[in-house]
């Protein structure tokens, strides 16, 4: 059984050890990630369109973007998924049994709405300027509230309503909640030769002849990674090549992988990794039924 361990964590990465597995298992986890796993996307944008006069002042819905560029702007934007509390349109308790374009409500639909003018110099509408018909917690997390979707002047004006739906990458990109999704084997440090070693050490980096053990072997997982970059000290193309050879070279480790990813910041790294691992164990699942079922 595939085993996991966190190496590296943070708000938006992740670095996940995979042992017990082979390639193919874990380039699945991470085309599931891509492609798979639910998220909540801006897919309908509805835009006012009109002239009002405030404070003795006309304003029109004259920005200087067109709608369409507005719309794919607000896609991209970050919107937080909640898994436990939303459910996809063509699941929803409530709308399932609807037409497509009669579904929408609170249980599979967010709404987020945006009214906002310009200044003389010109005013940056941005993320933060939209807010969640609903509890404060959903509104766009104060990290990402800076994204710009528009720059308004003075008697320019905004005025939309953004529904949200849940959906899945393999759809459109805007449904993807992770980037810079990579897998790679787990390598280890073997030292051959002692002596050609130390044309490494004169160098002065990273990595010293004491952290490898008395076996000659180097497996903490950070300082391998340190490892790789000194050892384009002395690699093809250096000076130092001809002498170092493979005095120091890096192993594979069989069964062994590393994945690493980013997320978009509508959800965790951990939380998306759990819910790409359950949307992977369905697949697999539903496909041991079929079998089942022909057999």
């Amino acid at each position: 059984m595939t085993k996991t361990k966190i190496i590296e964590e943070k708000d938006e990465k992740i670095r996940i050890l995979l042992t017990d597995t082979d390639r193919s298992f874990v380039n699945a986890i991470r085309r599931t990630l891509m492609a798979e796993t639910p998220k909540m996307a801006i897919d309908k944008v509805r835009f006012e369109m009109g002239t009002i006069e405030q404070d003795g002042e006309v304003w029109e819905t004259n920005g200087p973007l067109p709608d369409e560029m507005i719309a794919q702007r607000l896609a991209m934007i970050p919107i937080p998924t909640v898994h436990d509390e939303f459910y996809f349109q063509d699941e929803c308790p409530e709308c399932a049994e609807l037409v497509a374009k009669d579904r929408g409500c609170p249980l599979c639909t967010m709404i987020y709405t945006c009214k906002e003018f310009g200044t003389d110099g010109g005013r940056p509408i941005t993320a933060g300027d939209m807010s969640y018909l609903g509890e404060a917690r959903l509104n766009i997390p104060e990290k990402y509230r800076s994204i710009v979707i528009t720059k308004l002047s003075k008697g320019q004006m905004i005025e939309f309503y953004a529904t949200a739906i849940m959906g899945r990458g393999n759809e459109h990109a805007k449904w993807s909640p992770v980037c810079g999704t990579t897998f790679t084997p787990r390598k280890v440090g073997v030292m051959n030769n002692k002596t050609k070693a130390k044309i490494l050490w004169k160098l002065g980096l990273s990595i010293k002849a004491k952290d490898f053990d008395g076996e000659g072997r180097l497996e903490d997982l950070d300082k391998v990674d340190q490892l790789v970059d000194d050892l384009n000290h002395v690699g093809p193309g250096t000076e130092e090549s001809r002498d170092f050879k493979d005095a120091i070279i890096l192993e594979e480790v069989p069964g062994e992988f590393i994945l690493s990813f980013e997320t978009d910041g509508s959800m965790t790294p951990r939380v998306a990794f759990e819910r790409a691992i359950a949307e992977l164990s369905g697949r697999f699942g539903e496909i041991k039924e079929d079998i089942a079922a022909v057999f």
